[in-house]
């Protein structure tokens, strides 16, 4: 939606759908009035006990680790070798940049 149409002006040929009448015209930042202070609910009434609040986060924990799904033992290997693989290529890179830039230090400085 343009700037211009959700300011309700008039829509331009922008390329975008056009709103129905009843949407283009209607605030919707606010739906109704907002409750009193006495309303809202305190802190007594939301809060619960510290043991339910644990005991919450512990289901919730093995809730979520129940969703995961484990590498077999053949995966695990494999990205264990790839990562292994990895960091030997790696090493080997930079420490034959820093013989490099050693023999280069001593050429230049003696």
């Amino acid at each position: 939606m343009s700037d211009s149409r959700a300011l309700g002006h008039e829509p331009t040929d922008d390329g975008l759908p056009s709103l129905p009448e009843d949407q283009r015209s209607k605030d919707r930042t606010k739906q109704g009035v907002t409750r009193a202070r006495d309303a809202a609910p305190t802190d007594a009434d939301k809060k619960k006990g510290i043991f339910s609040r644990i005991a919450l986060f512990v289901s919730q924990v093995i809730a979520e680790m129940r969703k995961v799904t484990y590498p077999s033992k053949s995966e695990t290997w494999a990205y264990f070798t790839v990562v292994v693989v990895f960091v030997a290529v790696i090493m080997a890179y930079t420490g034959l940049l820093d013989l490099a830039f050693g023999k280069l230090n001593v050429l230049i400085f003696g």
